[in-house]
């Protein structure tokens, strides 16, 4: 029963509302769908890095500014970056109980992904476009 006895409200009714914010599931189906874009991402990496291993420098300049393998490489550090800042801001909301340095943090790892993926993108555009 409530602490009021004047309250004639159904417990269920009582708890309605009192659950997550509903933004829980939004942040799980996009961790998972940044993870499962890296698998595929991250194969093609891979298989990119071996086949430019003993390349010399023209020869994979050439290869990063071919128009698929530019867009790939920029989804990937892109993809990359967004899910470490899902990953982080996890751990941050769950171990860290100061809600300063929680906001400050948050706002943080935030800044520097976005600096990192920006830098990221530049410095491809820069060798596909040969600048």
């Amino acid at each position: 029963m409530s602490a009021d006895p004047k309250d004639l409200r159904n417990p269920l009714k009582r708890a309605r509302g009192l659950g997550s914010a509903q933004s829980g599931v939004g942040h799980w189906w996009t961790q998972r769908l940044t993870a499962a874009g890296l698998v595929f991402l991250g194969i093609w990496f891979v298989a990119f890095v071996l086949c430019s291993l003993h390349a010399d420098y023209a020869t994979a300049k050439a290869a990063v500014a071919r128009p698929w393998n530019a867009l790939l490489l920029i989804a990937f550090t892109v993809t990359a970056f967004w899910h470490a800042v899902l990953g982080l801001q996890v751990v941050i909301e769950d171990y860290v109980h100061t809600r300063w340095l929680e906001v400050v943090s948050l706002v943080l790892i935030k800044f520097v992904a976005v600096l990192g993926a920006l830098a990221c993108v530049l410095a491809v555009v820069r060798v596909a476009l040969g600048v």
